[in-house]
């Protein structure tokens, strides 16, 4: 293969991981959309099932992945099932400093683990009013870990 091959291969490779968003069914690199401001009040996600989220990982190279989310009292909160089997519950311990694509809109964020056993019950009981889940699911065994998204710091 001669240089000018190798470099177009090369090419269309960075084009093809730097285009690749997620969806439901596989993980990608980057996110789309247009970046927007903070709001004052989450509950317009309560009409949207999944949402993409965009974190850093330890090879430099953005994760993105597609995950459910809820909102109680304004705030939201997202959450991942079987954490210790994924790789990305623990890049975000490493680097709180995520981007959420929500309905076409990129929002800068930081994520923060929810410890409260209140606040944890109140968003494990959104999830599932949500998404039609058992409000005890993952509860006592730890099977889900929450977050909750704040403006990222100044």
């Amino acid at each position: 293969m001669n240089v000018r091959n190798a470099s177009f291969i090369a090419a269309i490779v960075l084009i093809a991981l730097a285009g690749c968003s997620p969806n439901e069914r596989r993980a990608g690199i980057t996110l789309s959309g247009t970046d927007a401001a903070w709001p004052a009040d989450w509950r317009f996600v309560d009409a949207t099932k999944e949402i993409q989220i965009q974190m850093h990982t330890p090879y430099l190279i953005p994760h993105s992945i597609t995950i459910w989310c809820a909102e109680v009292d304004g705030d939201l909160y997202v959450g991942a099932s079987a954490p210790t089997t994924k790789h990305w519950p623990g890049w975000v311990d490493r680097d709180p400093n995520v981007r959420l694509s929500i309905d076409g809109k990129i929002y800068a964020a930081r994520l923060v683990p929810l410890d409260d056993a209140d606040t944890t019950a109140k968003v494990r009981a959104a999830y599932a009013t949500k998404y039609q889940l058992n409000a005890d699911a993952g509860a006592a065994t730890g099977e889900v870990r929450y977050w909750h998204v704040v403006a990222p710091a100044a």
